[in-house]
């Protein structure tokens, strides 16, 4: 039986860019410019709002306590964003009906990744249906751009076969260390010494608090 780490796989850095670049650089070889633009954008977006909320908790502990949120779920949002446009366009052959069963697979698929980050302590339930949510805008924004302008069939059997190989290595992939690189990052610009911790983070909601009340980490 598949663990929640093997599924959690799929939502890896290591396998969902090499699957948005891939999807990016198969719509530009079919002649899709427009396509092929509006997914680099939507998808680079996401990443950017899951990146500056991670950065914002990291450096100065800006997340919403209330509700345990201290930054979009990466994994989450990454699988959301890359699974559905996948499977749609796997399927592009395929009646209509078939094609949106795909995608709504996909949009399920995400959430499980979503579910096994919550099993393994990775994440809030919060962050999880943020993280969900904000890859499904990307992936539902442009399928609904690619249902009126899609023209050519992107997926050839070579790229078909080399797709359904990758996702069947997902889960023995060894994880990209994102948080470690992200926390160095963040480190780096705000000049603190150590990473704020949920423990000691502000409420993004609540008013600002003077420097010398402020956790010792944040005023460094």
């Amino acid at each position: 039986m598949i663990s929640w780490t093997e599924i959690t796989h799929f939502g890896d850095l290591t396998i969902t860019a090499f699957a948005a670049v891939a999807i990016a650089a198969w719509l530009l070889a079919e002649g899709e410019q427009r396509l092929a633009f509006w997914w680099s954008m939507l998808f680079t977006v996401g990443m950017g709002i899951v990146v500056a909320t991670k950065i914002a908790f990291i450096g100065w502990g800006i997340g919403i306590r209330a509700i345990d949120f201290a930054g979009f779920s990466g994994h989450a949002m990454r699988a959301t964003a890359v699974l559905p446009v996948l499977f749609y366009l796997m399927l592009e052959k395929a009646p209509r009906g078939l094609r949106a069963l795909g995608a709504l697979t996909g949009l399920a698929f995400g959430m499980l990744v979503g579910v096994s980050r919550v099993a393994l302590h990775a994440h809030s339930v919060s962050e999880i249906a943020f993280g969900w949510l904000l890859g499904a805008s990307v992936s539902v924004g442009f399928l609904w751009i690619a249902s009126t302008t899609l023209r050519g069939h992107v997926f050839t059997p070579l790229r078909l076969s080399l797709s359904v190989l990758a996702l069947l290595h997902a889960p023995y992939v060894h994880p990209a260390p994102t948080q470690k690189w992200l926390t160095r990052v963040t480190l780096l610009i705000s000049g603190h010494e150590q990473p704020v911790a949920r423990g000691t983070w502000r409420d993004a909601r609540a008013p600002q608090q003077p420097a010398d009340a402020l956790p010792r980490a944040l005023t460094h």
